[in-house]
């Protein structure tokens, strides 16, 4: 079977950022009630290891007049989803022309599109748009993973590899883009708070194929995934009638915890390595701090081996299904080690609703491949 390799990562945000210090003194004067809920607000998003977040939306600027905070009045899914469309389409066109005129194919070359969102829904849906924008070939091949949450650009990795291990002449573009911040809610429970705090928009994309000819960051080099006996209570992802609705709770990071070690002896297996100090590189979906400290402290990593989930987290917040290309483009840009006689070996992890497991082995390639 042929090996498959990402040539090339791109990312992008929209155009209104915003401090976490800004909008923890925004949630507390819209949400704030009483002395206890604003000291709660306050205590979430300082201890939430984010610094900066950007949305599509100018609604969370100070003394703005916004929909999205009146109570009773709030924007319907439909309208949301509208919003959705408008600004996703930009995000979705701008990876992908990003992808070709920074990249290393052309458009003429462009066999396959592979789209990933959980924030809404349309259609013809963006995998059109990239194709009509880019006029890429009619006879383009195309998918679109949608409502799968943060861990769907690893599926959508490995459908990638599946497609270009099987055919010479496969180059597939992978695009995510998430408007999470789309679907506030003006709630002050407990799992409302959680999301509002970490949530965020962005996007990013790849470009995957079996050439050998040209320069590459990473071989994909296997997957493993697995779902939970526990969890599918405490994670899931539902469309209400005022956006999509978010349940978060705060045991999250503990059940992950727990089942990482399970989880990752049968992965380890099935990528050839003997324990978890054969990984070089970790790029862990930063879903969230907490998240991160317990992986660390479960897994025994040095301080510095979640730095590049961690600066993700702290620049742009979570933003879904997008956010692990983000963490991979942070690894790819840092120097590699000098490993002798073998190359560095990455170990992608995302979690998401179900509770779902799922990881990714890629092998760090010079720039020469």
């Amino acid at each position: 079977m042929r090996k498959s390799y990402i040539h090339h990562i791109e990312t992008a945000l929209p155009s209104y950022k915003y401090t976490q210090k800004s909008l923890s003194a925004r949630m507390q004067d819209q949400l704030g009630a009483s002395e206890k809920e604003r000291r709660l607000i306050r205590h979430i998003y300082h201890r939430s290891g984010i610094e900066t977040r950007y949305s599509v939306l100018p609604d969370f600027k100070p003394g703005y007049k916004s929909p999205m905070f009146e109570s009773g009045s709030e924007p319907l899914t439909g309208e949301r989803n509208d919003i959705y469309k408008k600004e996703g389409v930009k995000l979705f066109t701008d990876i992908a022309h990003r992808l070709l005129n920074k990249g290393r194919f052309d458009a003429d070359e462009i066999t396959h599109i592979i789209t990933v969102s959980c924030t809404g829904f349309f259609a013809p849906g963006p995998d059109f748009e990239i194709a009509k924008s880019l006029k890429l070939n009619p006879d383009i091949r195309r998918v679109h993973l949608g409502f799968m949450g943060c861990y769907a650009s690893v599926p959508a990795l490995q459908l990638a590899k599946t497609f270009t291990a099987h055919d010479p002449d496969a180059v597939v573009m992978i695009v995510s883009a998430e408007l999470c911040t789309l679907h506030f809610q003006n709630r002050t429970a407990t799992d409302d708070l959680l999301s509002t705090a970490v949530f965020a928009d962005g996007a990013a994309g790849v470009i995957v194929s079996s050439c050998e000819d040209r320069s590459a960051l990473f071989e994909l080099s296997g997957f493993h995934s697995e779902i939970l006996e526990r969890g599918e209570e405490d994670m899931a992802w539902t469309i209400g009638n005022h956006g999509f609705e978010m349940v978060l709770t705060t045991y999250i990071p503990h059940l992950i915890q727990d089942q990482l070690m399970p989880f990752l002896a049968p992965a380890l297996r099935r990528y050839g390595l003997n324990s978890t100090a054969d990984v070089d590189r970790w790029a862990v979906h930063p879903g969230g701090r907490a998240i991160l400290d317990h992986v660390s402290s479960s897994l025994g990593l040095h301080p510095d081996a979640l730095s590049p989930s961690r600066s993700v987290l702290a620049k742009y917040g979570n933003m879904s299904s997008a956010t692990l290309l983000f963490v991979l483009h942070e690894i790819s840009k840092t120097k590699a080690g000098s490993k002798a006689g073998s190359e560095e070996k990455t170990l992608a992890m995302a979690f998401g609703p179900g509770l779902t497991l799922e990881s990714a082995l890629l092998t760090r390639l010079p720039a020469s491949v």
